[in-house]
């Protein structure tokens, strides 16, 4: 049955700028129909200077929650009560929820991807990974593998100042050992990668414009029992899991963590899990 606005319907939606192209409008409001919940999911796309003025209106409206995206996931959290662990040393936010009109700041990414490798078998407790990229999703992921007990993180940037600033900060807060070092060094990417468990790409090298390439110049420096994960979701396989799986190495792209973090979100917000395989199909999103 397909679901009618009522007067008993709940708000969520996404605030960012643009907005147009988000994928979240159809991922939440098919989930809602296909579990006949009350719940409606709208895009606001938001002027700069406004941002203040939405989360109060959201606020006052008794919104359920709202996602965040750029660019405003660290500019929200002046507007917000409370932060999560993930989103505290993120300092960044992609999902609000309203909890009886306090508005607490998640970050989901780092927990989606979590969630996506689980489902393949790959629990990050205890192991070592090495990750490239120190952006938003990366910097998300970096700490919540931190926070789920990875034995050692090994970051590769290409900004020294961003790099070691992350490895600093998870060293400050977490029992993790994190070393940067910088993208571009074949000899030490191949040195980390011979002891690591997981290799995890957390930039768009291999998306857009790049599709065609690869930080990974000779796809022998992937060991074959490494695990390749590439959170770039479009194409399906990159030009890196493409190295990987004629290395024999397990890959996985980025399609779970698009799906998990929406579905962690979607479960604060309305107690539900989120129909995984249902969205899957609905978004055409081929893992």
């Amino acid at each position: 049955m397909k679901s009618q606005i009522s007067g008993t319907t709940q708000l969520i939606g996404i605030v960012a700028n643009p907005i147009r192209h988000s994928i979240s409008p159809k991922m939440h409001n098919a989930a809602f129909e296909k579990l006949q919940l009350d719940y409606a999911y709208l895009a606001f796309e938001v002027e700069e200077g406004q941002l203040a003025e939405a989360v109060a209106g959201l606020r006052a409206l008794g919104a359920r929650g709202f996602n965040v995206s750029m660019p405003y996931k660290s500019k929200v959290i002046p507007y917000l009560d409370e932060l999560s662990p993930a989103a505290t040393l993120c300092q960044a936010v992609n999902t609000v929820v309203n909890e009886a009109g306090k508005l607490v700041g998640h970050m989901t990414d780092g927990s989606g991807l979590m969630q996506a490798l689980r489902d393949e078998g790959f629990e990050v407790r205890r192991k070592k990974i090495t990750i490239v990229g120190c952006g938003g999703a990366g910097k998300a992921i970096q700490i919540q593998a931190a926070l789920d007990g990875a034995r050692e993180l090994a970051i590769f940037n290409r900004s020294v100042a961003r790099g070691q600033e992350m490895a600093d900060l998870i060293n400050r807060h977490t029992s993790t050992k994190a070393t940067f070092y910088p993208l571009g060094d074949e000899a030490l990417l191949k040195e980390q990668l011979a002891t690591s468990d997981l290799l995890i790409n957390a930039t768009n090298i291999g998306m857009g414009e790049l599709k065609d390439q690869s930080f990974i110049r000779d796809s022998s420096l992937l060991p074959r029992d490494l695990f390749v994960c590439d959170i770039i979701y479009n194409p399906a396989k990159t030009k890196l899991l493409q190295q990987a799986e004629e290395r024999g190495c397990r890959i996985m792209n980025g399609v779970g963590m698009i799906i998990y973090q929406g579905a962690e979100a979607f479960k604060k917000w309305t107690h539900h899990e989120m129909p995984i395989e249902e969205i899957k199909n609905v978004l055409n999103l081929k893992g």
